[in-house]
């Protein structure tokens, strides 16, 4: 009678502390060795999976095995009011015994994963078409399914006291830097916040200059990607139920590189790599650079293309900054809408508003064809960068450009050059330098920027031998 209080008080208590939830299932069950309350999410929880392990568990038990508790998905421990809320908010089952104190939790959660599909914003022509999903064990067994070694760690923290996230963070063993895996957990640890909830917000914990445009951390839905950065001795990591890995530490070229230039042919990778990395120059200065010609050095124009130029702007009323700036946020306002509306839709936005209403700001005389031109050139090079990270800050970065060249022409322009080169030298990735190979140069990793080098290497050529003549080491 005393235990039938003792439950029927525990499972009212049990409910109080989850606020009368109706998605709550606690109720009191039969054990060998006396009565026990089963408490789990039903919307977390599937409760057939929960009544299988608990006939393994309890048979386990009549078996009279020491440690018939401890299963794969399942342990016992004391039994406190603080545990049992965790484990149950995580997914898990927890059967109370009353008569001992003590609390089984069986972890078979039963959670909606989408399908590992490739991501929208990282196509790749050749190569693997998987994406990381919402769930660690999914995206983790992608991993491994690519690494098949004993060295992939995985170490696993608790941060944000009401989210209760849990972060993971893997690296091969052998391969990197102690002193950079130190420093990720010692920053992880020290980490005092209330919700964390997204890969931004930690990475925002983890960049040494949280106010610089340039990402310190490499954000990406890819498993070949990341297992590749892994064997290079980059560290990954994952928030819970996100489906981006950040990687650091990396490098400004890291942004530039895609999984299409290890999959193709030699020339074809190292030429397209190249390409990118000449569209930075292109999405960066080229406004800028119209803007300082045709404000301050037009005289460096051929004078037939001078001339060109003069009639296409001369029935312009205002500064060719003012063209550009608002051709620009005109181009921002189109790619913000085409992605928060649905696809078929998003598709009609961007070609109506590139084609009629560009054409009719044209027509109207408010900016000039070269302008439109221009700022198509720029548009087209900025989303050449594999990353969208990156996209967005060379984005960014070009309107202080314009405003530079529109003070000072080119003198405006290699001034902010000069900032930006200072900017990117000073900056770091987990303490490891950002603009490396440049700053610190290394010549063996310099070629490595441009050029996709071969995997293959010259094998080694054996000596010739002669009918009679022995291999060293061999036995007579």
């Amino acid at each position: 009678m005393t235990e039938t209080l003792s439950a029927s008080s525990l499972i009212l208590y049990i409910k109080e502390r989850f606020h009368n939830t109706v998605d709550l299932f606690v109720e009191e069950m039969e054990w060998e060795k006396g009565a026990a309350i089963v408490v789990y999410f039903k919307v977390m929880t599937e409760g057939g999976q929960v009544n299988e392990q608990l006939d393994i568990i309890r048979k386990r038990e009549l078996a009279g095995l020491p440690n018939w508790g401890d299963t794969p998905v399942s342990t016992i421990h004391p039994f406190t009011i603080s545990t049992l809320i965790e484990k149950v908010c995580a997914g898990s089952a927890v059967v109370i015994f009353l008569n001992t104190n003590m609390m089984l939790t069986v972890n078979v959660p039963s959670f909606a994963v989408r399908a590992p599909e490739e991501p929208d914003n990282e196509h790749v022509i050749r190569g693997s078409h998987e994406g990381f999903v919402e769930g660690f064990d999914k995206n983790m067994s992608l991993i491994r399914k690519r690494l098949k070694i004993p060295d992939l760690v995985v170490q696993t923290l608790t941060i944000g006291e009401l989210s209760k996230s849990t972060v993971n963070y893997f690296y091969i063993e052998s391969l990197a830097d102690a002193d950079v895996v130190t420093d990720v957990k010692t920053t992880l640890e020290g980490i005092n916040t209330q919700v964390i909830n997204s890969a931004g917000q930690l990475e925002d914990y983890l960049e040494g200059n949280v106010w610089s445009p340039f990402p310190q951390l490499l954000n990406t839905e890819r498993p070949d990607r990341v297992a590749a950065n892994l064997l290079e001795g980059k560290i990954g990591m994952f928030v819970d139920n996100t489906p981006t890995c950040l990687i650091a530490p990396i490098t400004f070229f890291t942004f530039y590189q895609s999984p299409d230039d290890f999959n193709g042919r030699v020339l074809v990778g190292s030429f397209y790599r190249i390409v990118r990395l000449l569209s930075f120059i292109t999405a960066m200065f080229l406004p800028a650079f119209y803007i300082a010609v045709i404000g301050f050095h037009s005289e460096i124009l051929p004078m037939e293309f001078s001339l060109k130029v003069k009639v296409a702007i001369e029935e312009i009323p205002y500064r060719p900054i003012f063209e550009a700036l608002l051709l620009e946020l005109f181009i921002e306002l189109i790619r913000e809408a085409s992605i928060r509306l649905p696809t078929p839709i998003g598709q009609t936005i961007g070609i109506v508003g590139g084609l009629v209403i560009g054409d009719a700001i044209v027509s109207a005389g408010l900016v000039s064809n070269l302008m439109v031109i221009v700022v198509a050139m720029t548009a087209i090079s900025s989303f050449v960068v594999p990353s969208v990270e990156m996209n967005t800050t060379i984005r960014i970065l070009r309107f202080p450009f314009m405003i530079a060249a529109s003070l000072f022409g080119f003198f405006g322009i290699v001034l902010g050059s000069l900032v930006l080169f200072i900017h990117l030298m000073n900056l770091e990735s987990l303490k490891q330098p950002y603009f490396s190979p440049i700053v610190p140069f290394d010549p063996p990793r310099f070629k490595k920027i441009f050029v996709r080098l071969p995997f293959i290497k010259p094998a080694p050529q054996e000596k010739s031998f002669t009918h009679g003549e022995k291999r060293e080491g061999e036995k007579s």
